[in-house]
This record gives C-alpha cells, structure tokens and sequence, in this order.
C-alpha cells in the first residue's frame, strides 16, 4: 500500500481502490468468456473437507452444513389473546343477543370480537395480496378480504430462462466432478489456515491456485469462493474496512439499487418473510388504537410499510393515524437527502392511494447516536420499534466498552414500545475468532447462494448484481476485518433473545395468522425452505439450515 492509493495492488474478486476514483468501482470478476475466472461447477458438488471423492453426492451435499448446523426444538406457542376467544366464542342468535339489556355488555363484548375478526381477516388479506403477481385478474384481486385461500396466488415471479437454455441446470455445457468441488473447498480453508498462521509464501501459492477455480458465473461454490477469495486478500492487504466502505457507499442510481433489492426481494423469501413477520406482529400489538407511531431503524427503500398501511387502511374502526421516522446509517448511500426523500414520496402515494393519514419523518444519524427526543416520542401515540437487518451493524461490549448495542436496547425499552419486531441473519460471526468465523461464513452463505442459484440462471445479470451488491460487501466485512472496523457482525436467535431480555422486554409471539400465510408462501417458492418456530419466534432456512430469524418483544 502506497501514497494516496487505498490499495495498490491488483484484487481479482474486489474491486482495486483509487482514492479518487472510488465513484467509478466495477466489480468485473469472471465477467468474459476469456476470465480465468469462469470454469464453471455442479451445483450439487459440495462436500465437507473430510469426504472422500467416492462418497456418494448425499455425503457431499452436508458440506452446506460444514459442521456447526444448530438443531433448534420445535415448539409451537400460539397467541392466545382475544383471537382463541373469537375461535371458541360459540354462535349465539342475534335476536338474544339484543333483547335483553341484561346482555349489553355481552353484545358489546361480541361486536368487539368480530371487528377483530374482520380486522384479522383483513390484515391477512394484505398480507396475501401483496405477495401476488401483477397481473392477476382484477376480479379476483379485489374480493373480500375472507375469501378462499385457494384463489390467492402467491408464487413468487419466476425468472424467465428461455432466452438462455444452456444455462438451465439440464443443459449445462461444463460440468465437473465432486472431487473438484472438494478441492475448491479445501483450497479456500487451506488459505485462510495460512493466512491465519502469517505463511504469505502458502498464502500467495493458494491465491493463485484458488483464482482458477472460482467465477461469479459459476456453480454456487465458484461464485462464494470468488468473494471469500477477495476477502482472504484484502484481510492480507488489510484493506478490509476500505474495501468494505467503498462497496457500501459505491454509487448506483436509486432506481438501479432499488432493482437489485426488488429482485431479492421477489425472487428469494428472506426480506419478504421479515417483513411479513415483523408487520404482522406490529398490526397485532397496535390493533386498538387510533395513533400509531413505528421508529425504523433502517428504512431503506421504505419497501417494508407499503402491506402495514394497506392492513391499517381496512380497520373497521377507520384507519389510525400513522408516524414513520424513518432513520438510515448516513455511512449508507440511500441516507442521502433526495433519496429519503423518495421514500417519503412513496409513503405519501401510499397513503393517498389507501386513504389513510401519514406522516414521515426521516433521520439521518448513527443508530447509537440516536435519541429520544430525536425521535420526537408523543403521548398517545401507539410506539412500535422496528429493527429489520440492522441491529447487528451496531457494536456491543466487545467493540466498544459502553455496549452501545444493549445501551440501544435500553434507550428503546426506556420509551415503552408496544412492540418491537426484530429480524436478523441467522449467524455466529460476532465475537468467534477467525478461523471459526471463516468456517460459519463458508457455512451460512453456500446455503444463501444455493437457495440463489434455484431461481437464476448461470449467467443472469440480475443474479450477478444481488450477489455483488447486496452479499458480497458483508463476505468482505466478516472475513477481511476486525476489531471497530468489522461492521458486520451477526448473532444467532439465542443470543438476541438473551440480550432482549437482560433488557427487560418479554417475547411477543407471532401471529398465527401471519406464520400460515408465511408457510404457504414457502411452498410457492421451494420444498428445500424449511419453517422453524422457537419460542414464539421463526426461523427460516434453505435445506434445514436457518438463515433468519423473526421475532416480537415487548
């Protein structure tokens, strides 16, 4: 590293770094045919160090494990509120029910109830609804809320592959054996083993060996490989938390990023099933009052409330009055004025179009720099706190000796949330030291890229781009950095439900109605996604590996 370059050497799988030129930061890795990044491997060819070459491929696929799946108990807590009354309150005829002033408050007792029902049924029918294609038959998209599940459509939109048909999984051109795959494996952690150890001369002849092997048009382990690879060497360069910096703050249009995004977001359940979990549980906690304020601790595109405020629109009641302070990282691109202006742009059209009350207020500022009197906390308004990928950029006591992450929690508890809904990635990478976190990195993402790699083709653009955009900054930030300048640091559900509770809150659980609208959406996507309930709590995996996790407190 020299002068007033970031970095001077050249990085195969991230992008080389020019001080002034950062704005102009292309990720082209295995992007031409004549890229010594572009063999290409079968999907269904990963294996765990240990294995042979002759085991069979089932042996091979439990490298998606590589030894530290957790086992979670299954265990169902349904809400028991007012919801089970409604379920078990038996038929009574309505001429007894108003004869007698006797039974006032038993009318008044099963009006309430079935205005819940209706707002039940209704916020189910949100849910739903937004989770069908365009397109559908006007008809059938404007029935009445209690309408038979059968006539929803929820499968996520399919990618169109007939422009490609070489590069269906049938047809693919370049196939390899397991034991190539295995060697993929082997060399990333042999490479890691001696950069860990400070053997550059080993470290240097695996670069090498590994750039071969890897693409990001490649097989699923290719394409890990490719940025674990430029993660390995950007650890060495120490080059990491620039690296990590420019890609976060690279510079796409708003209109470019919000595509990468919707096309996760369509394509693969992970951001959906979040916010379906998070909204369902804040439409439940603030059902019965008529001012709502949520506080958003990171609200992107804004993408998350457009099926709350349908649901709230339908209240039999009348829609509440709704607040959003929308805060965003200002280290974030999308934290930039115009662009929280267009997410208070699209509130508004939200709102018109829903006919329901709208206020939004952004927040550009550090989430452990956030305040209370920031976030303007009026009284009688309904508080619910969101928290949707984001807790795990916010250091603990192993960063920073004032915990500004459980300090966070407390500021929040301080403000009594009727609810706060949390969703994060379901990996140990936090405080476990490098080899260890290595290993759950390869573990966690070759399940995320598979999962990917189900519903693009090969050689997709759209593939491309969500795994460079969206992935390949957080890969950089767990392998290459430490100490404050790792960003990205995630726990597992058990952890964040000890830190939830030493913070005073108690689990809020999930709403049944909600989880078997999730179960069914699943089901549209893959058999390989897997529901899990913990607690009161969900889970969602690809081949019984867990990914996210949802879950409510209060």
């Amino acid at each position: 590293m020299t002068g007033g370059n970031l970095m001077s050497y050249e990085f195969p799988c991230l992008p080389t770094v020019d001080s002034e030129k950062t704005t102009a930061l292309k990720l082209d890795i295995g992007n031409s045919s004549s890229s010594r990044l572009s063999i290409q491997f079968d999907s269904d060819s990963y294996s765990p160090l240990s294995i042979p070459e002759q085991q069979s491929s089932a042996e091979t696929n439990s490298f998606l494990k590589l030894k530290s799946a957790q086992n979670y108990v299954v265990c169902s807590k349904r809400m028991k509120y007012a919801l089970q009354e409604i379920e078990m309150t038996p038929k009574t005829d309505e001429a007894t029910t108003i004869s007698t002033p006797d039974h006032q408050e038993d009318e008044h007792k099963l009006k309430s109830a079935q205005n819940y029902a209706f707002y039940s049924r209704s916020m189910r029918y949100a849910l739903e609804n937004a989770l069908m294609e365009p397109g559908i038959d006007e008809a059938t998209t404007s029935s009445t809320p209690d309408r038979q599940e059968d006539e929803l459509n929820l499968a996520p939109k399919k990618r169109s592959t007939a422009c490609v048909p070489h590069c269906l999984p049938e047809k693919r051109q370049r196939r390899t054996s397991e034991s190539d795959s295995v060697e993929v494996v082997n060399l990333l952690f042999k490479c890691a083993e001696a950069l860990d150890d400070g053997n550059i001369s080993d470290f240097e002849v695996l670069e090498n060996k590994i750039s071969d092997h890897v693409s990001i048009e490649g097989e699923p382990i290719q394409r890990l490989g490719a940025y674990v690879l430029g993660g390995l060497q950007a650890r060495h360069k120490n080059s990491g938390s620039k690296i990590y910096r420019v890609l976060r703050c690279r510079q796409p249009e708003s209109k470019e990023l919000q595509s990468y995004m919707s096309n996760l977001h369509n394509v693969c359940p992970y951001i959906k099933f979040g916010y379906m979990a998070a909204n369902g549980a804040i439409a439940e906690a603030v059902r019965d009052d008529n001012r709502i304020h949520i506080i958003d601790f990171q609200i992107a595109q804004g993408n998350q409330w457009e099926t709350l405020i349908m649901a709230l629109a339908v209240h039999p009641r009348g829609p509440p009055h709704v607040r959003i302070t929308g805060i965003e990282d200002p280290f974030n691109r999308s934290a930039r004025s115009d662009d929280l202006q267009l997410v208070g742009n699209k509130l508004s059209d939200l709102s018109k179009m829903h006919k329901i009350p709208l206020e939004f207020h952004p927040l550009s500022v550090y989430a452990p720099e956030v305040t209370m009197e920031m976030l303007d906390i009026r009284p009688g308004e309904a508080l619910a706190v969101n928290f949707t990928l984001q807790l795990h950029q916010t250091p603990d006591e192993s960063v920073d000796v004032n915990n500004p992450r459980d300090g966070l929690l407390r500021m929040v508890k301080g403000m009594s949330p009727k609810v706060i809904t949390l969703v994060e990635q379901e990996s140990d990478t936090n405080t476990t030291p490098f080899l260890v976190r290595f290993e759950e990195t390869m573990n966690y993402y070759s399940a995320m890229f598979e999962s990917i790699d189900a519903i693009f083709s090969r050689k997709d653009k759209d593939r491309i781009n969500i795994e460079k955009n969206c992935l390949a900054k957080d890969i950089v930030s767990i392998i290459a950095c430490e100490g404050e300048e790792r960003i990205e640091r995630h726990e597992v559900l058990e952890k964040w439900r000890s830190r939830f509770i030493m913070a005073g809150f108690s689990p809020f659980p999930l709403n049944s109605h909600v989880i078997s609208v999730i179960r069914k959406l699943l089901g549209r996507y893959s058999e390989k996604y897997t529901l899990m309930e913990s607690d009161g709590a969900l889970l969602l995996g690809w081949r019984n590996k867990n990914l996210i996790s949802a879950s409510a407190w209060h």
